[in-house]
């Protein structure tokens, strides 16, 4: 056996860039946050060759002191924390002491930097963790780091990096995403001597979201903000029209921080749950701030995931936050039967972006950058004290701070061209609510379209409503409420039904026989390995009872304990949809008039549980504009 030894200092540090730095990307995120830590308020980011040929931060915030450089760069060297008490209340985004001493191991890096209180800078230089050099120089306060040659010493690990491309773009997702989460910030983002992002730290959310993600997704943004004792929420989340096949535009932040957290994750899917079709994923950009004795933000090297004192609280928030913004608008998609471009009519605005916005943009880079105010430092005590300090820092949704025709921008009551080639946008009717309580006797109903559509007349828009999903929608609530309320309504069954079931399934029976109750199953044992079943749920009355039990059984052995509620939730919806009219089946004018009572006396009616839309609009201005009485 080969003898015990402790590894030298180079090994060490070596080590530890592995954990910590991943790809270029990574180093700027630790550079970025030093930068943020040190109250900059104007931070560029300029990259070559994917960040692997050259790394350049440059910030205006407190510099480092001369004595205290070469220390900067020793392993566990910090001015975050003094000592393991300080954890518990870390507030900056950097805190470990490895960053610099991991990017100087695997790196040719040089400092620049100078305190507002010396009259010269320093430049120091470190190479593979060996110091190089350090001298006086003249330079403006701040700090520039650059970082050259990155991997030049570890060759195996520079050939697993993607394309420069490819890692020229998580570099500017990181950056979009800093930006995004210090709004007070001015960012700079370059690559290839080309200005890809560029904020101008004017603390308005809304303005970069704008930006970065362009007019389509930002007029379509519903603020949300709450707060209790513990927790402050706020931002803007996406209507859900605004959906993507892959979770990036999931976005959320914590004490400043771009984290991934489940329990966020699982509250805002829940949330948009009744919205949103199955692997579809909403818009969200939620500033999340915590007391910093509630949450753990070191159980990764990377500090990409979070722990919290008490999930639960943080869900519900976030949960509930969520679901009363989406409740709040009502989301009927309109449509247009025209194949190029409609003509808008005469009582709308043109939300086009207007040339003196992006006039007035540029004005402001130029005049931030003649006077950057000076970094602010602020100590932090108490919850209040807390939030009081976050909000001078910038940390807050701002409602102002546009123009009138910004403002204008963003409105979602605006109307808009539409074309066929788009996806519907969803409409808000405000006092012309289709689903109004006071507007309900006013609607006309016309008739049944292809046996699968109710026509619907409302003030000056036509609406379709689709049976099978309405029916659907309003069984899936039936239920639901019967689950919340524990009180599923049985319909007798003679004779009963006998089911056998292997000894893991009456296992499985056993430990949910209660839920099954709360649904509307009755089931006592039969003798043997055989039950039988006196009751089923009274609204799935007609379908195969014995298919509906066995499917649900089916499910319980699958799925774990603790995401049983959520299963559960999914087999309601899948049995409403099998117990709830089809398409192609004629109604009476009666039951659809009942239909679409109950449907309306929902919290949700738009969308059916599997997320597609129940009712979709076409205005009579779209209907005369076919039939030429408007050109």
């Amino acid at each position: 056996m080969a003898k015990i030894t402790c590894l030298d200092s180079s090994t060490i540090n070596q080590i530890a860039a592995g954990e910590v730095i991943e790809r270029p990307s990574a180093v700027v995120k630790e550079l970025v946050e030093n930068s943020i830590d040190s109250g900059a308020k104007a931070i560029t980011v300029e990259i070559k060759d994917g960040g692997t040929s050259l790394i350049r931060i440059t910030d205006n915030g407190c510099g480092i002191e001369k004595e205290e450089i070469s220390l900067a760069f020793m392993r566990h060297a910090t001015s975050k924390i003094r000592s393991a008490d300080d954890l518990l209340k870390v507030m900056s985004l950097g805190f470990r002491g490895e960053a610099l001493a991991s990017i100087a191991s695997i790196a040719q890096v040089e400092v620049i930097t100078k305190t507002p209180e010396d009259l010269t800078g320093v430049r120091y230089r470190i190479e593979g963790g060996e110091e190089k050099g350090t001298e006086e120089i003249g330079c403006p306060d701040g700090t520039t780091f650059l970082v050259r040659n990155l991997f030049f010493n570890t060759p195996a690990r520079k050939k697993f990096l993607k394309s420069n491309n490819t890692e020229t773009g998580y570099i500017n997702d990181l950056v979009e995403r800093l930006a995004v989460s210090h709004p007070n910030i001015a960012f700079k983002f370059i690559s290839k001597n080309q200005t890809r992002l560029h904020t101008s730290g004017n603390g308005n959310m809304k303005d970069i979201l704008y930006h970065i993600y362009g007019r389509d997704i930002a007029k379509e943004l519903l603020p949300i903000e709450t707060q209790d004792n513990v927790v402050r929420l706020s931002g803007f989340i996406g209507k859900p029209v605004v959906s993507r096949g892959t979770k990036a535009l999931m976005n959320y932040y914590v004490n400043g921080r771009y984290v991934k957290s489940l329990v966020i994750h699982k509250a805002i899917e829940e949330a948009y749950k009744p919205y949103s079709m199955t692997h579809r994923y909403p818009f969200t950009s939620l500033m999340i701030e915590v007391a910093p004795e509630w949450i753990d933000v070191n159980v990764h090297p990377a500090k990409m995931e979070v722990r919290f004192h008490d999930s639960q609280v943080i869900y519900e928030i976030v949960y509930k936050a969520i679901r009363d913004a989406l409740r709040e608008t009502e989301f009927i998609p309109e449509v247009t039967i025209d194949e190029t471009k409609a003509k808008k009519p005469e009582n709308t605005v043109d939300v086009s972006v207007p040339e003196p916005f992006e006039k007035q943009r540029m004005a402001d880079f130029t005049a931030f950058h003649a006077d950057r105010p000076q970094p602010v430092k602020e100590e932090y005590g108490g919850i209040n004290q807390f939030f009081a300090a976050r909000k001078e820092r910038g940390f807050q949704n701002e409602a102002s701070g546009l123009s009138k025709a910004e403002e204008n921008l963003f409105e979602g009551s605006l109307a808009e061209t539409v074309e066929t080639n788009k996806k519907p946008e969803q409409v808000s009717l405000f006092e012309g609510k289709l689903l109004a309580q006071e507007n309900i006797k006013k609607h006309h109903i016309i008739g049944q379209l292809f046996k699968t559509y109710w026509i619907v007349e409302f003030e000056d828009k036509m609406y379709l409503i689709d049976q099978h999903a309405a029916h659907e929608k309003v069984l899936y609530e039936r239920n639901m409420e019967n689950l919340k309320k524990k009180t599923g309504l049985s319909q007798m069954v003679n004779p009963p039904i006998i089911v056998t079931l292997s000894l893991r399934e009456e296992i499985v029976l056993k430990n949910y026989l209660d839920r099954f109750k709360e649904l509307g199953f009755e089931i006592e044992p039969f003798g043997g390995k055989e039950y039988a079943i006196y009751g089923v749920p009274a609204d799935l009355l007609g379908l195969d009872q014995e298919d509906i039990f066995l499917e649900l059984l089916d499910s319980f052995m699958e799925e774990k304990t603790e995401a049983a509620p959520d299963m559960i939730l999914h087999k309601v919806a899948t049995m409403s949809c099998k117990a709830a009219v089809k398409g192609n089946s004629a109604m009476t004018l009666t039951e659809a008039q009942k239909l679409i009572e109950e449907l309306l006396t929902l919290e949700n009616p738009y969308h059916c549980p599997h997320g597609r839309p129940v009712i979709v609009s076409m205005s009579k201005y779209e209907i005369e504009k076919k039939f030429k009485r408007i050109v």
